[in-house]
């Protein structure tokens, strides 16, 4: 205030306004009128869109702003809140807070949603009573008010952690930064939000793909590019990292057709550990690729499939149809295999102790749940990086099938060396 106050009076008392400073001028006096605008088709239908426009990057404003002020006082923004905030607040008055206007408020110390009140109250009585007072304010005193306030929001060491971090994250903030100092704020936004959108669509259209094999001595498999692994010649054993859907579908059955190509590879499993979502197109995909694998004498087989998605899996085509089976681990699918014998797949230490075969203190460990009984051997609790597949449990189709094909040796081709 004081500021606003002492560049008010030597503007007046040294006629900057002669000497090129520019001041506010004409500030409109008193209050708008309370009238309905008039609702006309013509109208409406010529302001929806760019209303939409304004709503959209008015919220996402909102909350790309609000989330740096609640982290300064340890406090969480609800988005959901946030959207029924603004919109209350233009039924109301048809006007929704800014970036300056809630940096202003923060940098004040205002607490609670009065702040909001008192300042439409203040900005009623100045309306007012004050305007001609604000004729010599220079413009340059209000941009730097402005500026003081929002500088306390600017943290330009993200721009350091991102590249550091993330060459795709760094361009997306470096765009909306630029695209807001140069073309406004709303411009910025809507560039950042655009370009991260299509940052997501280019990861997800090249899922990661990594083949795996077994860590020894484990029931974990990892990637046979970033561990010492044991693998099965005649199975290619593959965790998928993305979900499936109609831009990425086709990029893994390639991936696969040229991994088999000229190979002896007889079995394909597919850890779908990290897949969260299979579409209809891709679900379409997967049925194609199975018939492709039957008639070279391949069978396709998942594996730790998430409840949710083996939900909507029964019943189709591609599941009845499948030319291998289903497994609750990816371990278990690579012990079921052709040729994954104790040879290739040693028993781990878990499995020797649950099947009775540890010793204990110089004497052979007893099974306390034989076969001859007809129970099986006691199961041990699950490791912890398997998931949720009990939704299929109950469907022994599914889980009985034989596993009859034999198969043959083959070396293991990266898949992409650069992305494992």
């Amino acid at each position: 205030m004081a500021a606003v106050a002492i560049t008010t009076v030597l503007a007046w008392a040294l006629d900057l306004v002669q000497r090129g400073v520019k001041v506010m001028v004409d500030v409109p006096q008193g209050l708008p009128p309370f009238t309905l605008p008039p609702v006309l088709p013509d109208l409406a239908a010529a302001l929806a869109v760019p209303a939409l426009l304004i709503a959209i990057i008015g919220f996402v404003e909102s909350v790309s702003v609000s989330p740096t002020l609640a982290a300064k006082r340890r406090e969480r923004i609800d988005p959901d809140q946030e959207l029924i905030g603004l919109g209350a607040a233009n039924l109301g008055a048809a006007i929704t807070g800014g970036f300056a206007r809630s940096a202003v408020n923060f940098d004040a110390g205002a607490e609670t949603p009065a702040a909001g009140a008192f300042t439409a109250l203040g900005l009623a009585l100045a309306s007012v009573s004050l305007t001609l007072l604000l004729h010599l304010l220079p413009q340059a005193t209000l941009a730097a008010t402005i500026i003081v306030a929002v500088l306390s929001l600017v943290d330009l060491g993200i721009l350091r952690r991102a590249c550091a971090y993330s060459r795709a994250d760094f361009a997306a903030v470096a765009v909306t930064i630029l695209a807001t100092l140069l073309l406004g704020v709303e411009v910025g936004v809507s560039a950042g939000v655009a370009l991260s959108l299509l940052l997501h669509l280019l990861r997800s259209a090249r899922p990661h793909i990594a083949e795996v094999g077994r860590a020894p001595g484990t029931e974990h498999v990892r990637n046979i590019h970033r561990h010492a692994v044991e693998t099965n010649p005649s199975v290619l054993s593959v965790r998928i990292d993305e979900s499936l859907t109609f831009y990425n579908a086709r990029v893994l059955e390639d991936c696969i057709l040229d991994r088999i190509a000229g190979s002896t590879v007889r079995e394909v499993i597919f850890a779908c550990s990290a897949i969260n979502e299979i579409d209809f197109s891709a679900l379409e995909t997967l049925e194609e690729f199975d018939h492709q694998l039957r008639e070279a004498g391949i069978r396709l087989h998942l594996s730790e499939v998430k409840g949710p998605v083996m939900d909507r899996l029964k019943g189709t085509r591609f599941l009845t149809d499948l030319s291998g089976q289903v497994f609750i681990s990816q371990h278990e699918a690579c012990r079921a295999m052709p040729e994954s014998g104790t040879a290739l797949w040693p028993l781990t230490a878990a499995e020797q102790q649950r099947s009775g075969c540890l010793a204990t203190k110089g004497r052979p460990q007893r099974n306390r749940e034989p076969r001859a009984q007809g129970l099986a051997p006691r199961v041990g609790p699950r490791s912890r990086d398997r998931h949720d597949a009990e939704s299929f449990l109950d469907d022994p189709r599914q889980l009985g099938r034989p596993a009859a094909l034999g198969g043959r040796g083959a070396c293991h081709a990266p898949l992409d060396p650069i992305r494992h």
